[in-house]
């Protein structure tokens, strides 16, 4: 099942899987090219859902045909350009900048990693685009694609390693 992304409006979109639609929050910066680290653009492209990712204390397994690991309280995403480990999961305390996988506010109770910059990782282009759980008032990301929980539980028990997400202005 392939997903397309579509902007609907400034900071929000439609996510399209199969003949079902869910509401989505994208980056401050809006669908565009992605020019740096932190720029909060979500990138235009294909990509491919590489895992899924999810808090164990907080929900069961999700069901999907793709890798499925545990998030640790040590996990992190390094997003510091000039690091070896760069735009890769590592574990924290880390010797450079990461983002913490573990989070209070629950958006990475359920996630998906999605196979940007990573086959090669260009150091700068960015890191860790993810589909992951909106905020309750769909604020914009810092680049991701963010589903309410229901609906990302719907969307990842659809994945298979072959699928893309196509993000479309």
């Amino acid at each position: 099942m392939d997903l397309i992304v579509r902007r609907d409006g400034a900071r929000e979109a439609i996510l399209h899987c199969g003949h079902n639609r869910f509401r989505a929050a994208i980056g401050a910066g809006g669908i565009g090219a992605k020019r740096s680290e932190g720029d909060g653009v979500t990138p235009i492209g294909v990509f491919a859902p590489r895992l899924v990712l999810y808090r164990a204390d907080h929900l069961a397994r999700p069901l999907t045909a793709l890798p499925v690991a545990k998030i640790e309280a040590d996990d992190g995403w390094c997003d510091a350009p000039l690091d070896p480990f760069y735009n890769r999961r590592v574990k924290r305390p880390y010797g450079a900048s990461t983002e913490a996988l573990w989070r209070d506010d629950h958006l990475y109770d359920l996630l998906v990693v999605l196979g940007f910059n990573d086959a090669p990782v260009v150091p700068g282009a960015g890191s860790a685009i993810f589909l992951h759980v909106a905020r309750p008032d769909f604020a914009p990301t810092t680049g991701c694609i963010a589903l309410a929980l229901d609906d990302l539980v719907k969307v990842v028990s659809t994945l298979a390693p072959d699928d893309s997400v196509t993000i479309m202005p």
